[in-house]
């Protein structure tokens, strides 16, 4: 099924402001939100539609693309192209557009202060990137990384050790105040315990494997799938990839983020490549065929006799793909004049000989040229 217009899914117009784009969502994401509509599956849908809407639409390049080259633009990155790889979630959309709505009350799960309790702090999220050859764009790609991430201890299985006690730095609260004295009087920090975690709980005999912190940090190998027609700017989640939780929670997601190595042949403009090919003057006077790369093997082209330096010629599906999608941009080659260096006594003989039989007819251009020139000023 087709994707609807993003524009129209706001409600705004094409010029619409960013500030107008982002009232527009807030608008749609309070009617249409979970807390609001329980069961209710068309209102879920159109609430993560506005989302993704909204994630291109208020992102400069992102948006730019889209208005360009419509959904087939975008290539997979964030919400927009479908975010992961394969849908998105409600806590993906508090946690992307979490701050949008702070100022909002009445709903559980919005971000800021009236975000829902959801257990144990989750482990952290982990960011990396990985460049990509034009070629490994074209195809797709599974890459070997590695990383460096907390485990649940296997020793202590994550408890830290056995017994407890009162934290004896929060004194059970928690919590730690510092007091300070500041230009303007005394200020009091409130943080949480460094020791205990906010638990209030300190552990009487630590693990020796993880000292008490319930996990170890360790190297790993894995294999990331980088699906064909990615771009720059755009990112994939790997979901428990990331940090275990010291507190019992989820495991957080490792972000990996696509970058594009430069090519020394090929030049990238959203699904479309461009490149420069050298063709014997020769062939460019009498025709014939020219030999072209490709990110996918190589291709002939038609030369026709007499083509011009500088002329463009496109070759279709030679271009990228798009994220999740079989159609590919086109190649489009500039024909460029090869002149032959260091000729043999022959190939120069042969080159004069062409003069001497062209010498006339350049003359007689030259001379209409010139009396189209005197005409103009007299």
């Amino acid at each position: 099924m087709a994707k609807k217009d993003y524009y129209e899914v706001l409600g705004v117009p094409k010029d619409a402001s960013a500030d107008d784009i982002k009232r527009a969502y807030k608008k749609l994401a309070i009617k249409y939100h979970p807390d609001k509509n329980p069961g209710d599956k068309e209102a879920e849908n159109k609430f993560k539609e506005a989302a993704e809407a909204y994630d291109v639409l208020s992102d400069e390049k992102k948006k730019a693309q889209y208005d360009r080259f419509g959904h087939e633009g975008l290539s997979g990155g964030g919400f927009g192209g479908g975010f992961s790889g394969g849908g998105f979630s409600f806590d993906d959309i508090f946690t992307h557009f979490g701050d949008i709505f702070a100022d909002i009350g009445g709903f559980s799960n919005f971000g800021g202060g009236g975000a829902r309790k959801r257990g144990p702090a989750p482990g952290e999220d982990l960011q990396m990137g990985i460049a990509l050859t034009l070629k490994e764009i074209a195809e797709g790609v599974v890459k070997k990384v590695r990383i460096k991430r907390y485990k649940v201890c296997s020793d202590c299985n994550g408890k830290g050790g056995t017994g407890m006690k009162t934290c004896p730095m929060c004194l059970g609260k928690g919590q730690v105040r510092r007091r300070m004295q500041g230009i303007f009087g005394e200020v009091v920090n409130v943080a949480t315990c460094s020791e205990c975690h906010g638990t209030g709980e300190a552990i009487t005999n630590k693990c020796k494997s993880c000292l008490g912190q319930k996990r170890i940090k360790v190297e790993d190998t894995i294999e990331v799938k980088i699906p064909a027609g990615v771009a720059s700017g755009n990112y994939i989640k790997l979901r428990n990839e990331g940090n275990a939780s010291a507190f019992g929670g989820a495991t957080g997601s490792l972000i990996v983020h696509i970058e594009e190595k430069n090519d020394d042949f090929f030049i990238r403009d959203g699904q479309n490549l461009f490149c420069k090919i050298p063709v014997p003057v020769y062939r460019l006077a009498l025709g014939g065929e020219q030999r072209v790369p490709t990110l996918y093997g190589e291709v002939k082209v038609k030369i026709s006799a007499g083509l011009q330096p500088g002329t463009q010629l496109r070759v279709r599906g030679q271009g990228l793909p798009g994220y999740n999608s079989d159609f590919k941009g086109d190649l489009f080659v500039e024909i460029q004049a090869h002149i032959p260096e260091n000729l043999s006594s022959k190939e120069k003989s042969l080159y004069e000989e062409l003069s001497s039989l062209g010498q006339d007819r350049d003359e007689k251009r030259e001379r209409g040229l010139l009396d189209k020139i005197k005409e103009f000023f007299n």
